[in-house]
């Protein structure tokens, strides 16, 4: 018997093992707040889950002006080829690049960082002291010296940080509340909110901009990423070993953990880190001179970086996948390890975020670790056609544990790509938390004594 009226329709599916061992939409069939309940009572469920692991991507940073992988590329190369500089034998190298893949089709070539990966290593073996090797044949008419491969990495890598200089947005806009509040303040403060006795987060994050950085240290948040010291950071992986507790009491010798605190870790490098004196150092630089940088055009940004080219930071690493001149001394050895071993330890919760499965290495560890009978994965998927979709699907025959979050395909064709987006995951989806609009609220309070001048007066209970 129905009520007379069409029941709303969930716009979220929830993709994954039924009881009955086929793949469906949990939460099919269900109105808009039935839906959302399931889907939040799960999510909740599994965040209380021993292990929580989470592996954010680019699609992470989009709505704070990142890039994806492949617009990231494009930029970066159309911005270097326009270079006052440039060395001729480049030209055809990154020409060939640029080519953009046929009407419907893909191009089988190497993905950007492999692509990156060879160019890089074509200047180690051509450069090293000792090396037998003088230099590598190019397919083609390219014939660059190891003095133009040299120029390459460099702007290449300059190009790069630019790109990923983000600065996080004002933290508290003029509307309050925590639906509105900058969607990675919203994911960190909600991450760190689990009960004390659960294990610690560990967040790994594929992307090069230190927004992540900036949350944490704006939340009072903190955190170990792989770095002792601060005012010149050295890379020393035993750091994810410790951990932060209260001092004890004089009378009963007992400590509390810190609650605000989590593990984090660049699978793929930051623009912050660098190399000096054969060790990875990591020193945040101001990126004040960058705002606006990735909104402007190819030829303003040509200007614009040749401009701060001598104030630029020394760039030691390009996010390269092999970096034959560089594995000595760079972490990402260690830093993969870690990401399996937290996935291979028993009662494991995987949260994927704006991840679209394009780096085969990653990949790999994430469906090897679905072989832990404990694991539960969920990927947040903001396009319901994503090819993502079936992978996870077929993930039923290993772990099956495995769950996609998308829009339903009406919900995407009237409102594409703001649906399981990171943000609304982090905003609408995961858990409330107390501390954070406690946080909203002296954030605005501060502003309204800032407006007011020192002399004012200001009640925080009307904040």
């Amino acid at each position: 018997m129905t009520t007379g009226g069409p029941i709303a329709t969930n716009d979220y599916q929830l993709i994954g093992p039924s009881e009955d061992g086929t793949v469906s939409d949990l939460l099919e069939g269900l109105g808009t707040k039935d839906g959302r309940q399931r889907l939040q009572a799960l999510i909740s469920e599994w965040l209380r889950i021993e292990n929580l692991v989470v592996l954010a991507g680019s699609g992470g940073s989009v709505s704070s002006g990142g890039k994806t992988m492949d617009t990231l590329e494009k930029a970066v190369l159309q911005t270097v080829a326009g270079l006052p500089g440039a060395p001729a034998s480049l030209s055809a190298i990154l020409g060939a690049r640029m080519v953009p893949p046929p009407p419907g089709g893909k191009m089988n070539r190497a993905g950007f960082e492999d692509w990156l990966s060879y160019l890089v290593n074509a200047h180690a073996l051509g450069s090293t002291v000792g090396s037998p090797i003088s230099g590598v044949a190019w397919h083609g008419a390219a014939s660059p010296s190891t003095a133009d491969l040299a120029w390459a990495v460099k702007w290449i890598g300059n190009a790069i940080f630019a790109e990923c200089a983000l600065t996080l947005a004002e933290a508290t806009p003029a509307s309050s509340g925590v639906k509105q509040i900058l969607p990675h303040l919203a994911f960190l403060a909600k991450l760190v909110a689990r009960d004390s006795n659960l294990g610690r987060a560990h967040l790994f994050t594929l992307n090069y901009d230190t927004l992540f950085e900036q949350a944490l240290e704006l939340l009072g948040i903190q955190y170990f990423d792989g770095f002792t010291g601060r005012a010149d950071g050295r890379f020393d992986p035993s750091v994810y070993g410790l951990d932060i507790y209260y001092p004890g009491e004089v009378a009963e010798g007992r400590v509390r953990r810190f609650d605000k605190f989590l593990h984090f870790y660049k699978l793929h490098g930051s623009i912050h880190w660098r190399v000096a004196e054969g060790e990875l150092r990591a020193r945040h630089p101001d990126l004040a001179a960058f705002k606006g940088y990735g909104n402007l055009t190819v030829a303003e940004k040509v200007k614009k970086l040749a401009d701060l080219s001598v104030s630029l930071p020394a760039v030691g690493i390009l996010p390269t996948a092999n970096k034959f001149a560089q594995t000595l001394t760079m972490p990402f050895a260690h830093l993969f390890r870690s990401l399996q071993i937290r996935l291979s330890a028993p009662q494991t919760f995987l949260l994927v975020l704006g991840y679209g499965f394009g780096d085969d290495h990653v990949t790999r560890i994430l469906e090897t670790a679905l072989m832990n009978p404990s694991l539960v994965m969920l990927v947040v998927e903001p396009n319901p056609a994503s090819p993502t979709i079936e992978r996870i699907r077929r993930y039923k025959d290993l772990g099956k544990r495995a769950f996609v979050l998308t829009p339903t395909s009406a919900a995407f064709s009237s409102k594409a790509y703001t649906i399981a987006t990171f943000d609304d995951f982090a905003r609408n989806i995961m858990p409330d938390v107390q501390w954070l609009e406690d946080f909203l609220r002296l954030r605005r309070f501060e502003k309204q004594i800032q407006a007011s001048g020192l002399g004012g007066t200001i009640d925080p209970a009307a904040a």
